[in-house]
């Protein structure tokens, strides 16, 4: 019999805590639950997660700062977080995805909503690894579809570098970084253009637009960007290994 893969909730009020506890056990989970941010380190250092649920508002530590310093455990990085938060700031959203989380829900929320997103986030990340970050190896039987060196702002497709404008740039690394993950217009446009009053809805799709004609150069056939109406846009997870 395969292990239920472990969810650590770290979560202040005891209720929200049972209701996730009680939804992700009858899911197939093995929900652990921690009321601070000092049990949550202790638990998560003695044992990595499949995945992380982050309360931004804790008593001992803000949520954003405890995620910061669970990535800087050993293996840390590599465990999908999700932060779950009373504030519905557009300003706290954007902090905690530009952090690195995986994903970001407000109270008050569905139960189900959390634990469909919480398998979504597990899909994604147990898939084969397509992306190539500097300096790692990928292995030779296995090319990777996307490389991403950020220090040089440089993005390739398929082993081809593509000719990027900043802008483009910044889009397609937002969603290379979280293949599968749906980015709204809104989000691209904060985390992009940094809110720019200058900037509107009409700028992402443009940059969309010209992004598609690039990689059409490099894969004519596939269509890597996927756009979902009324929602945003989107990178696709289901790309063949060769172009």
């Amino acid at each position: 019999m395969s292990r239920k893969p472990s969810i650590l909730i770290v979560e202040d009020e005891s209720g929200i805590a049972d209701t996730l506890h009680y939804v992700l056990s009858t899911d197939g989970f093995a929900p652990v639950w921690a009321s601070t941010a000092e049990d949550a380190i202790r638990l998560f250092a003695a044992e990595l997660p499949a995945l992380a649920v982050l309360d931004v508002g804790l008593p001992d530590l803000n949520g954003f700062e405890l995620f910061r310093r669970l990535q800087a455990l050993p293996g840390g990085n590599h465990v999908p977080m999700l932060f779950l938060t009373a504030r519905s700031d557009e300003i706290d959203r954007v902090v905690g995805l530009e952090l690195g989380a995986d994903d970001y829900i407000a109270k008050p929320f569905s139960p189900r909503e959390l634990v469909a997103r919480v398998r979504t986030i597990l899909r994604r990340s147990a898939r084969p690894l397509t992306i190539a970050a500097q300096g790692l190896a990928t292995p030779k039987s296995t090319p990777a579809i996307w490389s991403l060196d950020e220090e040089r702002h440089q993005i390739r497709f398929y082993g081809k570098l593509l000719d990027l404008s900043r802008y483009e740039y910044g889009v397609l690394r937002m969603l290379v970084q979280k293949p599968g993950r749906v980015f709204t217009r809104d989000e691209l446009l904060l985390q992009v253009w940094g809110g720019d009053n200058d900037s509107f809805d009409r700028t992402v799709d443009a940059h969309i637009k010209t992004l598609r004609a690039k990689l059409k150069l490099v894969a004519a056939s596939h269509d890597p960007i996927r756009t979902l109406r009324g929602s945003g846009y989107a990178l696709s997870e289901e790309l063949p290994d060769t172009p």
